[in-house]
């Protein structure tokens, strides 16, 4: 009952140092988008695009291997992971910079790097190739919404016998020896069952959710400090009291950066927030739902998006919601009017049109998400982040599995096939192969 609406064909327009870039759906037309730019680097950018597949071929074995047990995944992880150890160990700089010494085309090539959370001199291959391979076929968007991914999927969850539990914080998980048997909520009342499984993050589950010392004893702790958190974000929502059409917006995203070096930005801009924005992230979500005017006549919204350290925020961490204060809402307000440049400056018509506007921080993403740093992609995804053969759907304690964009990567697809492989952990069978069977 899920439905997706197919972003135009140039999904992405990405604008670095004031030069513009389409990225086009499909192989052919990315690679001729980028040849128009890059006439003298097609060799490099045709074995760009092969790495890539090979990557995301190669990724088959190495999240095969994660779904099964961890004695048996060590026997297997020579045969299934090689071929994608080796390319997730090098980060996407040392990659893409052996094709090619032009750093206008390597800073294009890794333009998207804000879906996944890190540069190219951090972030592994393998996270930039899973991401790049995805939008090869361009972009989609749920009709009615982010929310019809829940609302469909309740439904079959309790055809099946389940059932949801909303405003229902768990506490703890409910050990007994070593063994989970149910959680405990925040009101006290416990849910017993025969598995458990978190998705609520490794670091919450270990860290936070295991009772007394477990999670020391079982060496847990010491793993979770090999692994840090993403950056955190800033967002800015907007309403606007037109309709995407009238306002001449499109559906395009829009990647803003002020040169051509991601990692040198990020560097400048940690050590000194006046510098420029290392990223904006422009999104237009109603006009990539060909329900919302059906819905929500005469209206627009607007997303923008950057990367913000949860530092920054951390001194108001324990104050309320809606009410941290006039020096919180300051930073604030400095963001917003950051973010309008960048609009204004693509969309000067924009300029007065804005009828509600909201801006969130990391600690917003802390207190809705529970996430401790305010991280927008979970676990951060760098080569050692794919070297722990610990993450993996199974946990030292018996009928505790993990799930969620800690164990197979960031985002929508990567949340959903980290759900396959847990259920194909706690079941012992391949749902891969049953899925592509049935398609």
């Amino acid at each position: 009952e899920l439905h997706w609406a197919p972003m135009p064909d140039v999904y992405d327009k990405v604008i670095i140092a004031g030069e513009p870039y389409d990225f086009h759906k499909g192989v052919q037309a990315f690679r001729d988008g980028l040849a128009s730019h890059f006439p003298n680097e097609l060799t490099a950018i045709d074995r760009y695009i092969d790495l890539v597949f090979q990557a995301a071929r190669a990724a088959q074995g190495f999240f095969g291997e994660r779904a099964l047990p961890q004695w048996l995944g060590t026997f297997a992880r020579p045969f299934m992971s090689r071929k994608f150890s080796k390319l997730a160990s090098q980060t996407t700089y040392e990659v893409i910079a052996s094709l090619t010494d032009n750093q206008k085309l390597l800073g294009v090539l890794t333009a998207q790097w804000g879906d996944y959370g890190l540069p190219p001199r951090d972030s592994s291959f393998a996270i930039h190739a899973m991401v790049a391979k995805h939008y090869f076929d361009g972009g989609n968007y749920p009709i009615g919404g982010s929310s019809q991914i829940a609302e469909t999927i309740e439904p079959i969850i309790e055809e099946s016998g389940g059932a949801i539990f909303v405003k229902a914080g768990v506490e703890k998980i409910l050990i007994r020896g070593r063994k989970a048997i149910g959680v405990r909520l925040e009101g006290g009342e416990e849910i017993l069952a025969n598995i458990v499984i978190s998705n609520a993050g490794v670091p919450n589950t270990f860290g936070k959710l295991l009772p007394g010392n477990l999670a020391v004893t079982q060496g847990l702790l010491k793993k979770l400090a090999v692994v840090k958190p993403s950056y955190g974000h800033v967002c800015l929502y907007l309403g606007l009291q037109k309709s995407a059409m009238d306002l001449d917006l499109g559906s395009a995203n829009y990647w803003i950066y002020p040169d051509y070096d991601h990692d040198l930005n990020i560097k400048k801009y940690i050590n000194d927030p006046a510098n420029p924005l290392p990223v904006t992230y422009i999104s237009f979500p109603s006009a990539k739902d060909p329900s919302w005017e059906a819905r929500h006549p005469n209206t627009a919204t607007i997303e923008i998006l950057g990367f913000a350290p949860y530092s920054w925020f951390q001194q108001w961490e324990n104050k309320p919601w809606r009410n941290r204060g006039d020096d919180y809402q300051k930073i604030k307000d400095e963001f917003s009017d950051r973010f309008l440049a960048e609009l204004y400056n693509i969309y000067p018509h924009l300029d007065g049109q804005v009828d509600f506007s909201e801006i969130s921080t990391p600690l917003s993403t802390r207190y809705f998400c529970n996430y401790e740093r305010g991280e927008i992609y979970g676990l951060e995804h760098t080569p050692k982040r794919f070297q722990q053969t610990w993450l993996r759907p199974q946990t030292p304690i018996r009928n505790l599995f993990l799930t969620g964009q800690d164990i197979v990567s960031d985002g929508i697809g990567g949340a959903l096939m980290a759900g396959v492989l847990t259920a194909s952990a706690i079941m012992k069978k391949n749902l891969v192969k049953d899925i592509i069977a049935r398609t």
